[in-house]
């Protein structure tokens, strides 16, 4: 335990490890709205494709805020992979085929174009929607989905995400959630919060309230809960906490370390890391029987393990070879390591297809998220910002979110995988750090 704490690294590593966690408060999924992110776009991409984004045709009482053609439009922006068209440049506002006259978009250099109807109906809202590419004048996506009245923001990422993946072949990741730490000063207090909200930071809620950090929040496979650690008994612990209840459930509060909770892709164990025999090991415990397997055993540090996306193996951080390196192991076997380029390499996030892993990269100028190519081994650097900590791979592969230093406060920025284009989610009060992007919606 000394040996952990004594430890030097940047405080992307000690966070992980830090074990003077006290957490006084445990609030309700009722909790009040508290502190939304802020979409600020840093950067565009030079390659993102032109897509107009038609303001829809709207019949019935629809309540007022962002209309559906608003988000849709910004959930394709902040993709990188798109660039919208404002609807100040369009030449006509169609709602349905018959209206689209392909020569006006190719006139706009648009390649693509949405249209539609929005309506209530009673105590819903009811979207058709058509997705046309102009080059070939066909169309390529028509449907209808509905939503209850008050959930125009889930109809739209719904819509999104359908745009989405009927362009590129992969799902969209606009309905998923993010789940993250803020840090807020309140009198002569800190106060720290774990919130979930919609990608864009929207309806966020608060779901844990301390007065010391919290730590390692990781979602469950079907979004139903969180995994993080606590110190409220004193010592550092991993509870599981539903989001739908509330219900907290305490699964690891052995002698000493209790850290870095991950869970397998069928939802059914975690990885954990723990010191209860001395030294810091990844461990994997069935959440059923609570029994435990030891999957590492040295004398170094082992911590921050993650499951590929098959659950065939396991990545994790170690300074076996004189400073933190990511490693990747199946089952018992003998650890391989996979990155060189710098002396301080750590916390792996995987993607989903199995190509590359995200990671901490320390250069001559700071902290920056870099990935490794699993086949070649070609290690990139994508970010160029000097503070970066703490990435979390979008479950569609395509995006990447990371906490950073902005003008002296803690920030989250999302950034395509090859690190193309941004956008910051500074949080309206205090730090946001800590972001674990969540699964597809099943």
């Amino acid at each position: 335990m000394t040996q952990v704490l004594n430890m030097t690294w940047s405080s992307t590593f000690t966070n992980t490890l830090r074990v003077t966690l006290t957490l006084v408060l445990l609030l309700s999924t009722s909790l009040p709205l508290r502190a939304e992110l802020l979409i600020r776009i840093t950067e565009g991409a030079a390659s993102a494709l032109p897509i107009a984004i038609v303001p829809f045709a709207e019949s019935g009482a629809i309540p007022p805020g962002d209309t559906l053609a608003n988000i849709v439009q910004s959930d394709l922006t902040m993709s990188s992979e798109f660039r919208t068209l404002s609807a100040e440049k369009m030449l006509s506002l169609p709602s349905q085929r018959s209206e689209v006259h392909f020569r006006d978009w190719r006139l706009l250099g648009q390649r693509y174009v949405l249209v539609g109807q929005l309506a209530r109906q009673g105590d819903r809202l009811e979207a058709r929607y058509e997705l046309f590419d102009v080059n070939r004048e066909e169309r390529i996506l028509g449907e209808s989905a509905g939503a209850p009245l008050g959930n125009m923001r889930t109809l739209a990422h719904y819509v999104s995400d359908r745009v989405y993946e009927a362009i590129t072949g992969d799902p969209g990741a606009f309905s998923t959630q993010l789940a993250y730490i803020t840090r807020e000063n309140v009198g002569d207090k800190v106060r720290y919060r774990l919130q979930v909200s919609d990608i864009d930071g929207k309806r966020s809620r608060v779901r844990l309230e301390s007065a010391e950090p919290i730590l390692s929040p990781a979602w469950s496979p079907d979004g139903s809960r969180l995994a993080y650690v606590s110190f409220e008994t004193g010592k550092p612990a991993i509870y599981v906490h539903e989001l739908a209840s509330g219900k907290r459930t305490k699964i690891a509060d052995f002698r000493g370390l209790n850290s870095a909770p991950a869970w397998s892709p069928d939802g059914k164990s975690l990885l954990m890391t723990l010191s209860k025999d001395g030294n810091a090991d990844i461990y994997r415990m069935d959440l059923a029987s609570r029994d435990l397997t030891k999957l590492t055993d040295h004398w170094a540090i082992e911590t921050e393990a993650t499951f590929s996306a098959g659950g065939d193996e396991i990545f994790f951080t170690s300074d076996r070879s004189g400073g933190p390196q990511i490693y990747r192991q199946k089952g018992k076997g003998e650890p391989r390591r996979i990155t060189f380029g710098s002396r301080y390499n750590a916390r792996p996030r995987p993607d989903n297809k199995g190509e590359f892993v995200y990671y901490v990269h320390q250069s001559s100028n700071g902290f920056h998220i870099a990935r490794t190519n699993l086949k070649s081994g070609e290690e990139t650097v994508l970010t160029r910002t000097e503070s970066d900590e703490s990435p979390s791979v979008s479950p569609n592969g395509r995006m990447l979110i990371y906490a950073t230093r902005q003008g002296g406060a803690s920030v989250l920025t999302v950034i395509s995988a090859d690190g193309g284009a941004a956008y910051s989610l500074p949080a309206t009060e205090g730090d946001v750090r800590e972001p674990a992007w969540g699964p597809l919606p099943r």
